[in-house]
């Protein structure tokens, strides 16, 4: 059993440290301590360095009493959206939220917490147990880039889990969509607008015309498209000559993403070009699909937790990203645990008492199922 006010004093702990993106030193160097005392070997990488950030990505081994248990990673990040300074937790009818002003910070504190309560029960109460090992990732809100920049050589476990997923204790995201983003630049032509209009190529028109064309929103039940940002134009006498455009393709299928995203490239440049104007497209692989069976020992051991503990384990999917995209591409089959986070990036956030509790006890029996090595 877990310690649940310990558990509670350390989530409102860690909530109350400013942790921003690519700013998680503070928070990150707590951390280290916490693993450091629970004779762990613990090391730093060299993200930050690499991604503008005061922090890299905190890793930590814990050699198994079990000889022959699956080696197993847990993941949570340390970063978290703003608003995310000076963060009061507050606990009212079995519900912990901010003081409103702020987030919560249960994206992904809920997930740190729960794994560090995890590894501190199994020490106390000489729990059998495999090789552990945590990644605590940075940067996690702005694109993944704490997993995107890890060294995959790094990586030593079978498989693993990502504790970072609004839904309760005891679902399980097997499935996630690969992403491409599109940075689109429409060329007209200046001219001024009240003089010689009719000497311009106007880049705004042109691209309405192009997202006129685009199939967006919810293309089919694995694939979403979106348009994110539009940028052009410098005043009201001047015929703009250049328009910006961000968008994205996702799905769990990598021929419909493809398809997608080649269905919105062709639309910007076939368009745009017999309008007058130009298009140039340029895609960015942000991190691809993954798929677990039901019947990996990822998703095995899971749900033998799971139900140990008297859960029902749901097997879902999902059309967001994570940290587990990285690592499954790594080798690393991961799955992605609900921790009962929810309105998750807004000032209404909130975790349930009682799932904060239970993500920590769901973290502990994927501990002890594997350290019984019947997989």
């Amino acid at each position: 059993m877990i310690n649940r006010k310990r558990m509670l004093d350390e989530f409102y702990e860690l909530v109350q440290i400013a942790c921003s993106t690519r700013a998680e030193r503070q928070v990150a160097d707590v951390i280290k301590k916490k693993l450091t005392d629970l004779h762990m070997e613990v090391t730093e990488d060299n993200t930050g360095s690499k991604i503008g950030g005061n922090c890299g990505n905190v890793l930590a081994f814990l050699t198994g009493t079990v000889a022959g248990a699956p080696s197993l990673l847990f993941t949570a990040h340390l970063d978290c959206v703003e608003p995310c300074g000076n963060i009061q937790p507050v606990l009212k009818n079995g519900m912990i939220t901010s003081a409103g002003d702020t987030i919560l910070g249960s994206d992904d504190k809920s997930g740190v917490v729960a794994i560090l309560e995890a590894l501190r029960v199994i020490r106390e109460q000489n729990i059998p147990y495999g090789n552990i090992q945590i990644i605590f990732t940075v940067a996690e809100e702005s694109g993944l880039k704490g997993s995107k920049s890890i060294d995959p050589a790094l990586l030593r476990a079978d498989f693993g889990y990502a504790l970072d997923s609004g839904g309760s204790p005891g679902e399980i995201v097997t499935m996630a969509p690969g992403q491409n983003k599109l940075e689109i630049f429409i060329y007209g032509k200046k001219a001024h607008a009240g003089v010689a209009p009719e000497e311009g190529v106007n880049a705004i028109i042109l691209a309405g015309k192009a997202l006129a064309q685009i199939n967006d929103g919810r293309i089919d039940s694995e694939t979403t498209a979106n348009i994110g940002t539009i940028q052009g134009g410098s005043a009201t006498n001047i015929v703009p000559d250049k328009v910006v455009i961000l968008a994205e393709a996702r799905s769990r299928n990598e021929e419909k993403l493809a398809a997608q995203t080649e269905h919105m490239c062709q639309v910007f440049e076939e368009t745009v070009k017999a309008a007058g104007g130009k298009a140039e497209v340029i895609i960015t692989k942000e991190y691809d699909a993954y798929v677990l069976p039901e019947t990996a020992p990822v998703v095995r051991l899971a749900c033998k937790a799971a139900e140990s503990i008297e859960l029902k384990p749901v097997i879902k999917a999902t059309g967001g990203g994570s940290d587990a995209n990285y690592f499954n591409s790594y080798g690393i089959p991961t799955a992605v645990l609900g921790t009962g986070m929810s309105k998750v990036h807004t000032t209404d956030e909130f975790i349930k008492e009682e799932d904060l509790y239970t993500i920590g006890e769901l973290a502990l029996a994927i501990i002890k199922a594997a350290g019984q090595a019947e997989l």
